[in-house]
């Protein structure tokens, strides 16, 4: 078997289409390696020997030969020599899955580098400041990816060096927090002498926390590095990270070895990362950031602030861009930008080195973007004539719409300003403060709103950062990992924010105030648990919490939404119980109302009076009593949400709940409704005693307590036919839907049938008949196996996919949440059965019910009204199974209809899904 793919001197053994076997940075550096771009040459492992390596804690026995013979031919490429102090081939050793996973997995720079290359490649190059910041680069790396040394270690002894650099300036590091201190006295400020101090202290710290010393051997060296980055595949925030965005654990990390490029020779040397379009904002133009005299890692680690890649994203009066410090470097970038984008047809991540002038590229990618900048990138690359609207649809993650419906800062609300940073990731929030990613996730999981505040956020911190409102770090630009990380969730965040002194030990952090120009004027200390808002699109800080307004959805993305509804068809209908919700439903775009929930009406004070006097009543007549007085409200509930709606189809679910629901369990309450009703406490208390069960989810409720009661269902059904009446009277349209809830049989849906019908002739013989539809949720597995006998009495069928999954799998969705979790990480199960439909189980289900419905009733419709109707995924496999509608919250609509446009060209063109990376 192949494990090792070879690029260089405009040559590749792979190309872009085999992510599979390459990851996606390999077959970038393939892919432009044949297209004739300046590309350092190296070799690629393949992911196929990540998963040898993972199944059997070992390297294929073919590996072995084929990297020394892949080394081999990058030595005679590249003119040097693996280990020789006189020509020393130093490699840099990095990951690369076949979705981008931005800082999850490990890379090494500088490998190679030991006493006597170092000392060679300080002759090499006449530099040996840059060597000895190279190898210092190298032991820090090398330590913390490969021997489990953690980089604070070394930080500590580089900002000691640091300090004594600034007092040999006459800077008084004594008032400069340690932010200042690092922006006064850059790793470039470090001296010959100091970093010659530093790789001694490096080497130091490894011998005491390792008990060896520091390896020398440059293939010891590699093979370490080597299965560093395989291990780094099941690190915890690569874990974490699959599950965030679906990426099957069996697809393993490519590993690449390549030829180094350094940026860190001098000024005329640099390195970073750009965009060929904003990603915040999918403007189109060159985007970016780079540092002089530094390596990839201080770009993207966040460990220096960079630098803007334009001339005029630059403070005014300062000539710092790339663009006008290296011109003919800026031009070449901006060439090849152009170039990738019109090759792949997407927009481009990139990152670059500059040594001696020259532009080198170390990686391409599709660009990972908010959903603001997905939506803007699909329309105007339709309109500059680089892919149909087809592919445009294609192109955004239904998920990422949630971003354009973030709120921002309410412009009228009185703030009070702390700090300005970088705007990392827009949308605004607002929390209490914590400092650990651990703290974040437990306060969060307990219904707090949390602000995750870093010094500098690593892979680490991933499911803090998932878990809070929003990410506010001191160090970073915005490539950083908390901007990347953050753009990608959706969670506001503002990066580089130098007046914070983070200080995790007292778990407080010092806010230094300044003035317009720029000076120090006092200090505010905020504490653990103290309140701030962050606004991500302003890259501002305020103290407390500052009320938001909600975004507006207009431009580009009505656009982009034009087109998903020309392209599909599959329906989209929102669940909603009242007018507020049925108004904001239609906002969105839904196209009925597939889930009205009646028992959400009957909580308003004077209805739970009048549905308690029907639970407590001993007779027929006493029940028709008391349901008499909440028909008119429920009537005009009715009334309101036919308006809003329009002629649009409303599917309105009789009665679920069990009636205990709706009854007090705690004494004091207990007490004072038998007050109320003017009851004794011990008739209501044997009442409750008698509606207990201990498994209400499959008792007395849904279609069972019309069979018991059927004047329930009647006045309900009276309500709806009233109100469809009224409003027709008014010259709309209406189109109500009747729905069963939890039939199991035939000879149920008969019997509430003939309610429905009986009221239907009563309510007609008084004024203007009204058509309505009859149908049944699906809800239990018996239902769906036997829908061919439902279906002669049902005129549709809606699947409740969150009781179908319950009864399917046996799992209470109330109390699951409790070992789901470890069922999913541990790959039980692919996913959390409650957000995504289980195809293999619950899904086989759904398709059979689908199958035998129609073979008795061709025209029956057929929806879903559970939340797994706005789930991208599982509206794909909806869509698959021959629904004709899906149903979600209301804030959902947007994300079911794009999804289901999606999955509508997808079957088209015979492709999976969203293309984006």
């Amino acid at each position: 078997m192949k494990y090792v793919y070879s690029f260089g001197e405009g040559k590749a053994e792979g190309d872009s289409k085999r992510k599979d076997l390459l990851g996606g940075k390999g077959a970038g550096l393939a892919e432009m390696t044949s297209l004739g771009l300046p590309v350092p040459p190296g070799f690629t492992i393949s992911t196929e020997a990540c998963t040898v390596f993972s199944q059997t804690r070992k390297m294929p026995a073919e590996l072995g030969p084929a990297v020394d013979e892949a080394l081999a031919r990058l030595e005679k490429n590249v003119g040097m020599r693996f280990g020789d102090p006189s020509a020393p081939l130093l490699v840099s050793v990095r990951s690369g899955a076949r979705a981008s996973m931005p800082g999850m997995m490990d890379t090494i720079l500088n490998l190679g580098l030991n006493e006597k290359t170092c000392e060679g490649l300080a002759k090499r190059t006449n530099n040996p400041r840059f060597a000895l910041d190279a190898y210092r680069r190298f032991i820090a790396m090398y330590s913390d990816v490969a021997l489990g040394v953690k980089r604070d270690n070394f930080e500590h002894a580089l900002d000691e060096a640091r300090a004594r650099v600034a007092k040999a300036k006459g800077i008084d590091g004594t008032r400069l927090n340690g932010e200042e201190l690092r922006r006064k006295v850059t790793d470039a400020d470090i001296t010959e002498d100091e970093l010659r101090n530093v790789v001694v202290a490096f080497k130091k710290i490894v011998k005491e926390k390792t008990g060896k010393d520091f390896p020398e051997d440059p293939k010891e060296q590699l093979w370490g590095a080597i299965g560093a980055v395989f291990e780094s595949w099941n690190n915890h925030r690569a874990i974490v990270y699959r599950r965030m965005h679906d990426i099957p654990d069996s697809w393993g990390t490519a590993c690449n070895v390549q030829a180094m490029v350094f940026g860190n020779m001098g000024d005329t040397s640099a390195t970073g990362v750009a965009f060929t379009r904003d990603p915040s904002t999918g403007e189109r133009l060159l985007y970016g950031e780079w540092l002089p005299n530094a390596q990839g890692e201080d770009v993207v680690a966040g460990i220096r602030t960079p630098l803007p890649i334009l001339a005029a994203n630059v403070k005014p009066g300062h000539t710092d861009s790339l663009e006008q410090k290296m011109p003919e470097a800026f031009k070449t970038l901006v060439s090849i930008g152009q170039k990738l984008e019109k090759h792949f047809r997407d927009m481009q991540d990139l990152e670059f080195t500059i040594q001696d002038g020259k532009l080198y590229m170390l990686q391409c990618r599709n660009a990972k973007r908010t959903g603001k900048a997905a939506v803007r990138v699909a329309v105007e690359m339709v309109k500059e004539g680089l892919i149909d609207k087809e592919e445009a649809v294609l192109r955004v993650d239904p998920a990422s719409l949630d971003q354009l419906l973030h709120p921002t800062l309410d412009p009228t609300a009185p703030k009070t300003l702390l700090a300005k940073g970088l705007s990392a990731s827009p949308g605004a929030a607002q929390g209490k403060i914590v400092f650990s990613a651990d703290e974040a996730e437990k306060r969060a999981n307990a219904g707090e709103a949390v602000i995750l505040v870093r010094v500098e956020t690593s892979p680490e911190d991933i499911h803090g950062m998932k878990a809070a409102r929003g990410i506010l770090t001191a160090r970073g630009g915005m490539t950083s990992h908390a901007a990347v990380v953050a753009r990608g969730m959706g969670k506001p965040c503002v990066a580089g924010c130098s007046a914070l002194a983070v200080n995790y030990q007292e778990q407080t952090v010092i806010v230094t105030q300044y003035d317009e120009g720029g000076r120090p004027q006092g200090s505010v200390t905020l504490k653990r648990g103290d309140v701030i808002t962050i606004d991500g699109g302003a890259g501002h800080v305020y103290q407390g919490a500052v009320p938001t307004v909600n975004a507006s959805l207009t431009g580009e993305f009505s656009e982009l939404m034009a087109w998903a509804d020309e392209a599909r068809k599959m329906k989209v209908r929102a669940n909603a119980d009242t007018p507020l919700d049925a108004r904001t439903a239609r906002g969105f775009g839904a196209e009925g109302i597939g889930l009205c929930r009646t028992e959400h009406m009957f909580f308003d004070e004077e209805r739970i009076r009048a549905m308690r006097e029907m639970i407590l009543a001993d007779d027929v007549a006493a029940r028709e009593k008391a349901l008499a007085k909440i028909l008119p409200h429920q009537r005009q509930d009715f009334v309101e949400i036919f308006r809003e709606m329009k002629g649009f189809p409303v599917t309105i679910r009789l009665l679920d709940p069990p009636l205990h629901e709706f009854l007090p369990t705690e004494k004091a309450h207990i007490e004072e409704l038998a007050k109320l009703m003017n009851v004794s406490v011990a008739r209501l208390e044997q009442r409750i005693k008698d509606l207990h069960e201990f498994n209400p989810m499959l008792g007395h409720r849904g279609c069972r307590l019309a069979i018991t009661y059927p004047e329930i269902y009647a006045m309900q059904v009276r309500a709806i036919l009233e109100a469809a009446a009224a409003v027709t009277a008014e010259g709309n349209s209406v189109t109500p839907e009747i729905m069963i809830p939890l039939a199991m049989t035939r000879e149920e849906l008969v019997r509430m049938r003939q309610i429905v019908d009986k009221v239907s002739a009563e309510v007609s013989a008084k004024g203007t008949p009204v058509s309505f539809a009859f149908g049944t949720m699906i809800e239990l597995p018996r239902a769906a196996v036997r829908a061919n006998e439902l279906a002669e009495v049902a005129e549709f069928f809606s699947f409740g996919t969150n009781d179908l999954t319950q009864c399917t799998m046996g799992l209470s969705r109330d109390d699951a949440g409790k070992f789901l979790p470890a069922y999913v990480e541990g790959g039980i199960l692919p996913k959390d059965p409650f957000v995504s439909i289980d195809i293999d189980g619950v899904g086989s289900l759904v398709k059979v019910a689908v199958e035998r419905g129609r073979a008795t009733k061709s025209n029956i419709k057929l929806g879903v009204c559970g939340e797994h109707g706005g789930d991208p995924e599982s509206v794909k496999f909806f869509h698959g199974a021959g629904l004709d509608y899906v149903s979600c919250s209301p804030f959902r609509v947007t994300i079911a209809r794009l999804a289901a446009a999606q999955a509508e060209v997808a079957a088209k063109k015979g492709r999976a899904g969203s293309t984006t990376a």
